[in-house]
């Protein structure tokens, strides 16, 4: 557990949050100020899905980043389509992004629902799509849509699915809890049951917080095995949305004695979500844990005595090492 990898999907599913629209310069900011942080993958968006999308992907390559490598989002090839032919994978390829994360069906009923196609396709989807991109000399990251539903539906399908990702070379396989309805002690289980899978894999996790769980899921994916976390600032992100990436950083290495940024970056980690709440012009969240104004702050009298007294009375981290402040 000493080194987590954090990857950040502001850009995109952040993006996706009902009210926040990014301009380009927003997002090459905001990429300035997350590879500073010390993130180590940012996922930029789309390639060729937008005019904007086109041009971040070209103007970030002129950036001298120091630590992050950016990622280029897209899914499988198409059923019935060979990977070489697809246009979405001819759109990650020319992105120049070194990373691309392709997201792939996990449930059977979604693939014969969605895709309308047969599981035996899907899986030839899957494992052609990642080793073409692995063939053009990218790090691949395999988004596992729906795994979380998907294992409980049909676990030697979810598992098929993602041993075909890993044997056609995959980087990573991160688990999506797409519809953010699981339980801690299910993600920890399950992320147990493809551990045990596939043994020498590195595994990540990508939450949603529909159930208000997407920290804790993050966290018990962790303990169970997973060693990449993906997130979003703030947890900006669709209906209810995403995993707080900061808020995992903080309690990862604060709580469970892992590395992620390092305790010199964590100071920045009330600026960071600051920063990025104001570039997407929405109100940064009083209660926030962490990084909200109200976070450590005291207002009853018998904590405000106790905190005065002896710190660790009513406040469960010395606020500055998170680059916030008490307030009485």
């Amino acid at each position: 557990m000493n080194r987590i990898l954090t990857y950040d999907s502001t850009l995109r599913d952040g993006e996706q949050c009902e009210g926040i629209t990014l301009s380009l310069e927003d997002k090459l900011r905001i990429v300035e100020r997350l590879d500073a942080f010390g993130v180590d993958f940012i996922e930029g968006g789309f390639p060729a899905s937008n005019p904007k999308d086109i041009a971040f992907f070209q103007r970030v390559q002129e950036m001298p980043l120091k630590h992050a490598r950016i990622a280029a989002f897209g899914s499988t090839c198409k059923k019935d389509v060979a990977a070489e032919d697809d246009r979405g994978l001819a759109d990650l390829v020319a992105s120049g992004a070194p990373v691309v994360t392709i997201v792939g069906k996990t449930w059977d009923e979604q693939v014969t629902r969605a895709l309308l196609t047969t599981l035996d396709e899907n899986l030839r989807m899957i494992r052609d799509s990642v080793a073409y991109l692995k063939a053009q000399g990218l790090t691949v990251v395999f988004d596992a849509e729906h795994f979380f539903d998907g294992y409980k539906a049909n676990p030697a399908y979810a598992l098929a699915c993602v041993r075909a990702a890993s044997e056609a070379g995959a980087h990573s396989i991160d688990l999506c809890e797409t519809n953010g309805g699981a339980l801690p002690h299910e993600v920890g289980e399950i992320v147990a049951a493809v551990a045990a899978e596939l043994p020498g894999q590195r595994i990540g996790i990508h939450c949603h917080n529909d159930s208000g769980c997407a920290v804790a899921n993050t966290l018990a994916a962790v303990r169970a095995g997973a060693t990449q976390v993906q997130g979003t600032v703030n947890g900006f992100g669709e209906r209810v949305g995403n995993t707080d990436l900061l808020t995992v950083i903080a309690d990862l290495e604060l709580k469970m004695g892992a590395e992620c940024v390092g305790h010199r970056s964590l100071v920045q980690l009330t600026g960071v979500a600051q920063y990025v709440a104001e570039l997407c012009n929405v109100s940064m969240p009083a209660h926030h844990p962490y990084t909200g104004s109200s976070a450590f702050a005291h207002k009853g009298g018998m904590h405000i005595d106790g905190v005065l007294k002896r710190r660790d009375t009513f406040e469960h981290i010395d606020p500055r090492l998170v680059g916030n402040r008490r307030r009485l």
